[in-house]
Order: structure tokens, then C-alpha cells, then sequence
């Protein structure tokens, strides 16, 4: 299936829609403006079926990915001297590429679930997600926005 997330220009807090390839809304991501920590909630339907969450202390960036209040996956850095690395730890899932430029690759056990790419030239900041069939498609665009926050938390 493939995803499209259009971030809004203009907005206090992370605001992404998230679409099909016809152009129609499937899923809505709102950050909460005054927080402590960052949180940004997946809805579907004005329901809430994801929300990734940053630890409040923490030595490098680490998201919590959220299904349903349970904790199914936790998203952080790596260090690594020669290009950043992240983990997928409670989903063993494997990020490779460029998380910079947006165009990397998520697999477990060498079979690809999903692929990130950045639609350039766009008039806002446009990612097009090709994530497999057999894959909760929710879980997989909560760890997609999960592994962008712990890459923007850096700036």
C-alpha cells in the first residue's frame, strides 16, 4: 500500500495528513503544542489508533510507539561514527539508507516492509511510504513518524 504524509506549512504543532494515492485522508497526526515531552497522536476517523511519545530523559533522542496504550515499539539512535543507525527494539524490525534525505528501507529478516522516499520539489514536505500488504499499516506509520522525530529531535 502506498502512503503519502503532507506536512502543513504553517501550524504551531507537528500537524502531517497522511494519504492515499487518490489524494483522500486516511489518517490525521497531531502533536500536542504545550507539552513536555513530544507527543504526536495517529488518528483515524477523529480515533485515536496510535500516538508516538519522546522519553522525558534520555543520553540520545527515543520514541515510544504507542497501539492501543500498549508500548509495541521503542525507536532510538544508535551511536555510530560513520552514519546514523537506529533500532527497532519490540518489533526487530532493521532501518537502513539515508534518514536525512528520507530515503531509506525497513526490513525484518531481509524482507522489506516498507520504503520511505521524499517527493521533492513539492510545496510542502511530501513522503511517499510503500509499505507491504502482510504489514499493519498502522504500526508501520507510527514507526515511520516515530524514526522521523527521533531524526528531527536532533536539530
Amino acid at each position: 500500500m502506498n502512503l503519502y504524509i503532507r506536512q502543513k506549512i504553517f501550524s504551531w504543532a507537528d500537524t502531517f495528513s497522511v494519504m492515499d494515492v487518490n489524494g483522500s485522508i486516511l489518517y490525521s497526526v497531531v502533536g500536542k503544542i504545550f507539552s513536555i515531552t513530544k507527543k504526536l497522536t495517529i488518528y483515524q476517523n477523529d480515533k485515536e489508533v496510535a500516538r508516538v511519545e519522546k522519553k522525558l530523559i534520555s543520553l540520545l533522542p527515543k520514541f515510544y510507539v504507542y497501539i492501543k496504550d500498549q508500548q509495541i515499539a521503542e525507536i532510538q539512535k544508535r551511536i555510530s561514527f560513520l552514519h546514523e543507525k537506529y533500532s527497532v527494539v519490540g518489533l526487530e524490525w532493521e532501518i537502513e539508507g539515508n534518514i536525512w534525505s528520507h530515503d531509506y528501507t525497513i526490513s525484518k529478516n531481509g524482507k522489506v516492509i516498507a520504503t520511505i522516499h521524499k517527493k521533492w520539489l513539492t510545496w510542502a514536505d511530501t513522503y511517499e511510504l510503500c509499505i507491504s500488504d502482510n504489514v499493519d499499516h498502522v504500526v508501520a506509520l507510527a514507526v515511520i513518524i516515530a524514526i522521523d522525530c527521533v531524526a528531527g529531535d536532533k536539530n
